[in-house]
């Protein structure tokens, strides 16, 4: 069975112990892990790696040994609670081991937990767990999380006291940042906010953060913003080497423009709109916004817009060979150039 990304948050929440087999599979092995961290955690807690109910297999392991699955499900340990088999590194040459360790799943086994990478909608991997009535299949992308993501992870930190405008940053924040350094910032600002009663503020948010990558992107979309075109190539390949994805740049770059869009298209123009604009922008931010907006049009805001999309859904095409990052600096370098036009 595949699940929506909505059946998912849930699932990984609380995982249901009926299920013989889950597949994670996605093209960034570090969201893939985190989700299969929490998923595991849920099923069998901290201590099951010392209590030997986690047993590991990796795929080319199972692939000499297509027996050690089926041993690791049914074996029984020392330790009682439930038991978890984890798989890692599967591809469509263990669908048959995975089909017969699936279909002889009873209850009281150890439960299947299977990692891949980018699976296409024909692999052989992804239809078993797909079409199978008890299995699950979920696919992890490279999305932005949700706001409902958010909200748990900000509960299960025990952040529940936030003033709008750092939940705002915090969310930010979500999108910016790799879901482990996401989670560490998290980690941060609780122990910060430690025995304090008071809510959590932007400005907390802002010392906490990992100032490093904020200031790179910020520094990307300025210099794409002001069309300083010789500025991107270098920048970019900086961001690239400091593990930044290629969507979470048009992400922000989408977010940016339309902050841009909707100050140039301000009843008023962008000094109006500035005093309207929610969240609120701040200091030299809210300066430099405002020159960008200045510098450009409605309407060629609105062209930079559908440049952005269409290169997002360029390095989402499933035909699509050309490297990611490439395409996004070639979308870059071609909005600096409307830019300049204008």
């Amino acid at each position: 069975m595949k699940l929506s990304p909505r059946d998912a948050q849930a699932f990984f929440r609380k995982p249901d112990p009926s299920r013989p087999a889950v597949l994670l599979y996605g093209e960034d092995a570090m969201r893939v892990a985190h989700r299969r961290q929490e998923i595991i955690l849920a099923l069998v807690g901290p201590e099951a790696e010392a209590e030997m109910r986690l047993a590991r297999v990796s795929g080319a392991d199972l692939r000499k040994d297509p027996a050690m699955l089926l041993d690791a499900i049914k074996a029984q340990g020392f330790f009682p609670g439930p038991r978890v088999a984890f798989v890692q590194d599967a591809t469509d040459g263990l669908t048959d081991t995975l089909r017969v360790a699936v279909d002889d799943w009873r209850d009281g086994d150890a439960q299947i937990v299977v990692t891949a990478g980018q699976l296409n909608a024909r692999s052989k991997l992804r239809v078993l767990f797909e079409k199978h009535p008890a299995a699950l299949a979920i696919g992890i992308y490279t999305d932005p999380p949700g706001r409902e993501e958010i909200e748990a992870a900000l509960k299960k930190a025990g952040l529940e006291r936030i003033e709008s405008d750092a939940r705002d940053a915090l969310e930010s924040l979500a999108r910016a940042l790799e879901p482990g350094d996401f989670r560490q910032v998290l980690e941060k600002v609780a122990l910060y906010k430690l025995d304090d009663p008071l809510p959590l503020t932007a400005s907390e948010v802002a010392a906490c953060a990992p100032a490093s990558i904020e200031a790179e992107l910020d520094d990307i979309l300025n210099v794409v913003a002001d069309g300083r075109t010789r500025d991107i190539g270098p920048l970019v390949q900086r961001l690239a080497a400091q593990g930044v994805a290629p969507v979470t740049l048009l992400i922000m770059a989408m977010r940016h423009f339309r902050i841009l869009y909707t100050l140039a298209a301000a009843p008023g123009g962008p000094q109006a709109g500035v005093q309207r604009i929610r969240p609120p922008l701040f200091g030299p931010r809210r300066d430099r916004m405002l020159r960008q907006a200045q510098g450009w049009s409605a309407d060629r805001l609105e062209t930079a817009l559908e440049m952005l999309l269409d290169t997002d859904l360029s390095i989402r095409s499933a035909g699509q060979k050309a490297p990611a990052m490439a395409l996004v600096e070639r979308g870059f370098v071609r909005l600096a150039w409307l830019r300049r036009a204008s």
